[in-house]
């Protein structure tokens, strides 16, 4: 690590190309986010993955998009084209607190500042590069773009908004985990420098008076519509979900004005080697030395940190892990993680501890389905509710066979889990025995050897109807996870702390659901900590049953809170402990015919 060069981080500037001896690039990714060459960052994975296939590539890391535009202007026209993403998050919700009030700090930009890209980075930088170079393909990728492919509620602007290929006039959009697709698309258009639009999880656009619809095609309401129907709005979404968690999807097409977007099936999930290859790329796992050693949040934490599989098939309904991963479960070989493993402990400041070990959920290595077939015919965006698939092999051995092999490694003290767990896995009893076995192992491991003192876990809520709709376990789970959990702690004579995470004004969620919520987890001696209003984000099913009033699957009217002052009601049942709010939550109470819990909160 101390040995580095300058030409071991992919080019950012001019000289930075010339030190490689390059008179063009072929391709010029542009991100929303600061330049950390690591594989939890979107624009190194596409950056290396590229310079894999032997194309010349370089990143511009936030451009300045207010002033001349010299940071679009510094490295000229690529040869094939130019890459956009937006960043590890969507802008928006990196930008603005459910309140729509703007965030203290950006985790993903140096020194945590928020001035440094623009509301919608996909459409402003698109529009900047095309004023600047008209006839240079533009890809657009990362979360934004994926999960703002067709016509969508957005929060921020409380406006239903077209596709963003649309607002942003690119040439084409990838979705999803982009290493597939951008592979295929820089070879075939090294080929024929025509864009092509057959390529698998790509979106584009075409006018409708030539476009030619093919057998098996989804059609969806048109824009027009939706904006004039929340129910058909609503009806949308359906396909859309299941489209995206399908081994064989159907092509989605949708009108919106006089032109129709084409969004092509998905790859089939990713096999281990093609993830190994994703995660052996030559990353320096360290920011570019640009920032000079600037804190940047989002790297301190995941710095020591290993992602050892990708998709979650959870399906929670407020989550946009599984419409951009995929409900499959695509892991990594255990030599894989263990190569990372040596790479993270040749950081300078690495001391020994891993902080995670884990992914989207981080006890779902290697699971999946036992008969590929069943899975290939399955449109369930959940694999787990409303109850544990028959066919889902739930087996923890293999993950605890990666925590062993970890920990025997001579320069690992610690190995914490930080992911999310999910303990109704944990809790499932399949009736093979070794399986179980296995289970009842890996939990007692984990919370023995690899808690920081404090785990994760994700209830949402108490109320079994809000959970239903968020596509969660019944409350009961939690609180038997939670009786293990402390009996563990108090065989080992340890004094660790679980921590729930709960959410308000979730789709379905009453005052008095909060309030019931309050009582139940001040019987469980919670003062909470980790809570959070909900945040409609673009292409979830929360999203649609907030906005629209519908739940897309059944088309039945769902009760949302969504005025400021119904949404602070819900949130301040959160803090029932905290003096300031008592004589609030009382006389809502009595406002809402609940007087009887008043007694159970303040002993009364």
């Amino acid at each position: 690590m101390n040995n580095m060069q300058l030409t071991d981080w992919l080019p950012t500037t001019k000289k930075e190309v010339e030190l490689r001896g390059w008179e063009q690039v072929d391709i010029i990714l542009f991100s929303g986010d600061a330049y950390i060459d690591h594989p939890s960052f979107g624009a190194a994975v596409i950056g290396r993955t590229l310079e894999a296939e032997g194309f010349k590539v370089a990143i511009i890391p936030q451009p300045n998009w207010r002033d001349d535009l010299r940071d679009f202007k510094k490295l000229g026209r690529p040869r094939l084209f130019f890459g956009i993403s937006a960043g590890c998050m969507d802008a928006m919700v990196n930008k603005y607190t459910a309140n729509k009030r703007l965030r203290s700090e950006d985790a993903y930009t140096p020194d945590g500042r928020i001035d440094m890209r623009p509301e919608y980075p996909s459409v402003v930088y698109t529009k900047i590069l095309k004023q600047l170079y008209p006839d240079v393909p533009v890809i657009l990728g990362g979360i934004e773009a994926s999960m703002r492919r067709l016509t969508h509620y957005d929060y921020w602007q409380n406006a239903v908004r077209k596709s963003v290929l649309c607002e942003s006039d690119a040439d084409l959009l990838i979705y999803g985990m982009g290493e597939k697709p951008i592979i295929e698309l820089a070879r075939r258009m090294e080929e024929s420098m025509q864009i092509p639009h057959d390529i698998p999880q790509t979106a584009y656009r075409c006018k409708t008076a030539t476009f030619e619809k093919c057998e098996g095609d989804i059609e969806l309401f048109s824009h027009e519509e939706c904006l004039k129907d929340k129910k058909k709005e609503a009806a949308n979404f359906r396909h859309i979900e299941e489209e995206s968690n399908r081994y064989s999807a159907a092509r989605i097409v949708q009108s919106v004005d006089n032109d129709t977007v084409v969004v092509n099936p998905p790859y089939p999930p990713m096999t281990t080697e093609e993830l190994d290859h994703s995660f052996d790329l030559p990353y320096t796992y360290l920011p570019h030395p640009k920032y000079k050693g600037k804190r940047i949040p989002a790297y301190d934490m995941i710095k020591f940190s290993i992602n050892i599989h990708r998709g979650c098939f959870g399906g929670c309904a407020f989550c946009t892990i599984s419409a951009h991963q995929g409900k499959f479960i695509a892991s990594r070989s255990k030599e894989s993680i263990l190569r990372e493993v040596e790479k993270i402990a040749q950081l300078p400041d690495f001391k020994g501890n891993l902080s995670d070990l884990g992914g989207p959920s981080a006890n779902m290595y290697q699971m999946g389905g036992k008969n590929k077939e069943i899975c290939k015919k399955c449109k369930r965006p959940s694999c787990i509710h409303p109850q544990i698939c028959k066919n889902l092999n739930t087996d923890h051995r293999p993950l605890l066979d990666i925590y062993h092999a970890v920990d025997a490694l001579p320069y690992i003290k610690h190995t914490y889990i930080g992911s999310g767990i999910r303990y109704d896995l944990l809790l499932h009893r399949t009736g093979d025995k070794e399986v179980d076995k296995g289970t009842e192992r890996y939990t007692h491991e984990l919370i023995e050897k690899h808690v920081s003192g404090r785990l994760k876990v994700a209830p949402e809520h108490t109320s079994d109807s809000v959970l239903s709709l968020m596509r969660k376990p019944s409350f009961e789970q939690f609180e038997t996870f939670k009786r293990i959990f402390d009996s563990e702690n108090e065989k080992m004579n340890m004094h660790q702390q679980l921590i729930p995470y709960f959410i308000s004004s979730h789709p379905g969620c009453k005052e008095e659901d909060m309030a019931e919520l309050a009582v139940i987890t001040k019987r469980l001696f919670f003062h909470l900590e980790q809570v959070q209003d909900f945040t409609p984000t673009p292409m979830t099913v929360s999203t649609e049953m907030w906005y629209t009033g519908f739940h897309p699957y059944t088309l039945e009217p769902v009760f949302s809170a969504r005025t400021p002052k119904e949404k602070l009601a819900q949130r301040m049942f959160f803090f029932w402990y905290k003096p300031e709010e008592r004589q609030q939550i009382i006389r809502e109470l009595r406002r809402i015919g609940r007087g009887d819990l008043i007694s159970k909160l303040y002993n009364r």
